[in-house]
């Protein structure tokens, strides 16, 4: 039984599978933050067989590098039963005022770490007829925001992605979940405040700043039972049912839900939106009788 994943929720998410007896392996490339995690992770035991495996690789950069390392995990540990993509990185600004370069850096972190990985485990998974993929996406890979040019479509991708393998691989018996967890109070939030744009912080204030144990539980539970979606909490609930599209449903009852409350929710997110762009329009005003009164001085 055997996990991979990084720091912040992927910590979480390692703790809450080695509670549940998980044999597990740590995938960052942060070599002080692997052995911190380990540490952390271990404290969780419930039987003394149990192992942590640490690989120190960058998931984004060489997808050759990424097979070795992960085929290395599978000798020492076994057959990945469950492989937790959530390698991510978050930048804010506006369009124009994002470095170029870091459109490009996002898809390599955000998309490309979870698809090589992925590709990785994928063969062993079909021989064996058995296995769960977790793609880590976003409230921001669901809907796009003001500040997250760069970083919405990277999440964005992870859908489709998840969406197209789920179709090749479920007469495998293999279950993909897609996690779109709110703000979650992790290293990488704190690091993404201290630059986002005022009406960014204004949009996100909308619906508060979620716990990463608790996020990680709900995420872990979606997995095991092979759900497609995963998401958190009343906000997250209707972004799901309202974004559901042709994305597969894991039982009749949800589809029957989705049809449901399709209209009410399509409702109450014209009001949001509308809310959304009198911020934008709010902190433009702003901006321009600031310069003006600067223009006076």
């Amino acid at each position: 039984n055997n996990l991979l994943c990084s720091s912040g929720i992927g910590k979480c998410i390692a703790i809450e599978c080695y509670r549940q007896g998980a044999f597990i392996t740590l995938v960052a490339r942060d070599e002080a933050k692997l052995l911190q995690a380990k540490k952390e992770v271990e404290k969780f035991a419930i039987n003394d067989k149990q192992v942590v495996l640490c690989i120190s690789v960058d998931v984004s950069r060489d997808y050759s590098q990424v097979e070795s390392v992960i085929k290395q995990a599978q000798e020492k540990l076994g057959p990945v039963d469950m492989l937790v993509n959530c390698a991510g990185t978050s930048i804010s600004g506006k369009f124009e005022e994002v470095e170029v370069d870091r459109f490009k850096k996002l898809m390599e972190v955000n998309y490309l770490g979870s698809v090589y990985p992925t590709r990785a485990v994928i063969t062993t998974m079909k021989e064996r007829r058995m296995g769960r993929i977790m793609f880590v996406s976003s409230q921001a890979g669901q809907i796009g925001l003001f500040g997250y040019t760069a970083y919405s479509p990277s999440k964005f991708a992870l859908r489709g992605l998840a969406e197209s393998l789920q179709m090749e691989i479920k007469p495998y018996n293999i279950y993909v979940t897609v996690a779109y967890p709110p703000d979650t109070d992790t290293p990488g939030l704190a690091e993404e405040n201290k630059t986002k744009p005022l009406e960014t912080k204004l949009i996100s204030e909308t619906s508060g700043v979620s716990q990463p144990d608790q996020v990680a539980k709900i995420m872990v539970r979606d997995a095991v039972q092979g759900n497609f979606n995963s998401s958190f909490g009343p906000d997250g609930y209707m972004l799901s049912a309202l974004t559901c599209g042709m994305s597969p449903v894991t039982s009749i009852t949800e589809g029957l839900q989705q049809i449901v409350t399709m209209g009410l929710f399509r409702t109450i997110a014209l009001f949001y939106l509308g809310s959304f762009d009198s911020i934008v329009r709010r902190c433009m005003i702003q901006r321009e009788q600031l310069k003006q009164a600067d223009k006076r001085e």
